[in-house]
């Protein structure tokens, strides 16, 4: 097949369908994105994992834009006469406009915001569904999805109906959590009223409506389920705490794919199908084994207020425990005369931004022939991966972090455990209190290293689970509060400084 060929069967109503290059470009793709995905499953090969995944997605945008290039037709004969020129324009400042502000997000965001710029893809790739399914339902035949009279397939309608209800909720659920995430929303659950029943009585409808739209496609039935879907991504995400928030937008990131797997449907377009399921399951598996790691369920997780009511059943009893208050010199000198320091960072870490004062720390206390390693628990921060993303940022090597069940049998022989800003994940309460919300969710050891060294801002808080954490009170703990990047850059001073 030559070139214009390949370019006529473009032009068609269903080209992609019978040009056999761009099937082969699609399938070429697919295969990236599946080594993309297996890449990023560590971090030692996660930027060749990246790579392909960009390589993926050229590949599958450029075959798009190809064969589905903009042509002229003749009304008298309905041939093709050339290139729609204001068509390809149009395409092309759509893509400039939004590599621009790629770009320009990319090299400004924070990496300590990054769970924020993720639920804000999220809800990008949710409007982005509702947008395609909207743009099908009003000109259906332009899309192939409709008969002479204008009547939608019905299988077209199912899969219109599935990706618009699942757009709208990745999109509203989406910048529910990037309200909490980024602070302008609190991070605890906030409950409704009768939420279950308003939540199940709008699903409810929702897939009562799609299925009556296999049969009715008036206005109305297509525009209730847009609005409800809309609707009950708000109540969804809003009960749901901030503990629980690394499974939400795990969650979302699954949603999302499905949903773009089901406008892949619609539009006939192959890539699509394939990314949208590799997201969708990909998110799902995830979403799965970090419930597992919380020991909490999805039904749970949606339920919403993990912790909501443990910081008014703690009381006031954490202010009357002793606690054994310390500085960075102490820290420094305890560090510098172990034989092995196990770091733990959380999301206080993120928030102080203390990632590099921490790498220099370990660099230090390696120069004195202290083993150190960093301990990560499969929630710690606000998204899947959150701790190994900073570290990796601050160039910690990778042979130094260990994830929790692989780590977890080392804290009895540590000497000291530096635990900075990570509460929940660190609380003894889930393994000993069965009325503590956090029950059952697997934690690290740190209560069982010789000292423990906990960096917290104040005694006051808690976690975002609202639960106190009994390590703060126990004899070989010494609290280390303030800043955590302000403690971290004394600890190094300090052991610069003193000799160590």
């Amino acid at each position: 097949m030559d070139f214009q060929s390949i370019l006529s069967a473009a032009a068609g109503e269903h080209g992609l369908a019978v040009n056999p290059w761009a099937a082969v470009a699609y399938l070429v793709a697919g295969v990236l994105f599946i080594l993309s995905l297996r890449g990023l499953s560590s971090p030692a090969t996660a930027q060749s994992g990246n790579r392909f995944g960009m390589m993926g997605m050229t590949i599958a945008v450029v075959t798009t834009l190809v064969t589905h290039v903009p042509w002229k037709t003749s009304d008298a004969t309905n041939s093709y006469v050339g290139l729609d020129l204001v068509g390809i324009a149009e395409i092309l400042g759509a893509i400039a406009i939004g590599a621009v502000i790629g770009i320009v997000m990319a090299r400004r965001i924070a990496m300590t915001a990054m769970p924020q710029l993720v639920a804000a893809f999220h809800s990008l790739v949710g409007l982005a569904a509702v947008a395609v399914a909207a743009a099908a339902y009003l000109n259906p035949q332009a899309f192939g999805i409709a008969d002479a009279a204008g009547q939608i397939y019905t299988v077209s309608r199912i899969e219109m109906g599935l990706g618009i209800a699942i757009g709208a909720i990745t999109f509203s659920g989406s910048v529910i959590a990037f309200l909490k995430l980024n602070g302008n929303m609190s991070g605890a659950a906030i409950m409704l009223p009768g939420r279950h029943i308003i939540n199940l009585g709008t699903l409810a409808a929702i897939i009562g409506l799609v299925a009556y739209f296999t049969v009715d496609q008036s206005p109305w039935v297509f525009w209730t389920v847009t609005g409800l879907s809309f609707l009950i991504g708000f109540l969804l995400i809003i009960p749901i705490g901030g503990a629980d928030m690394p499974v939400v937008v795990s969650m979302l990131n699954s949603y999302s794919g499905w949903a773009a797997a089901a406008m892949g449907f619609t539009l006939g377009n192959t890539a699509m199908i394939i990314t949208g399921a590799l997201v969708g399951s990909s998110g799902a598996i995830l979403s799965y084994i970090m419930c597992r790691a919380m020991n909490r369920s999805f039904i749970s997780v949606f339920a919403g207020g993990f912790g909501a009511d443990a910081a008014a059943s703690d009381g006031g009893s954490k202010e009357q425990r002793p606690w054994k208050p310390g500085s960075a010199d102490d820290a420094a000198f305890l560090m510098s005369q172990a034989d092995t320091v196990i770091i733990v960072p959380g999301y206080g870490m993120a928030v102080a931004q203390a990632q590099h004062a921490l790498r220099e720390m370990g660099d230090l206390l390696k120069k004195e022939g202290v083993t150190v390693k960093y301990a990560i628990h499969p929630v710690a921060g606000r998204m899947p991966g959150h701790m190994n993303v900073l570290l990796a940022e601050a160039n910690v090597p990778y042979d130094e972090v260990f994830e929790l069940e692989d780590i977890n049998g080392e804290f009895a022989q540590a000497d000291v455990a530096f635990v900075i800003g990570a509460n929940d994940v660190t609380n003894p309460s889930a393994k000993t209190d069965k009325t503590s919300p956090i029950y059952g969710m697997p934690v690290l050891d740190v209560e069982k290293a010789k000292t423990v060294l906990f960096v917290k801002r104040s005694m006051g808080g808690v976690g975002y689970a609202g639960v106190d954490n009994d390590v703060f009170y126990m004899d070989q703990t010494m609290m280390l509060l303030g800043d955590a990047k302000k403690m971290t850059d004394d600890i190094v001073k300090a052991l610069n400084g003193s000799g160590h």
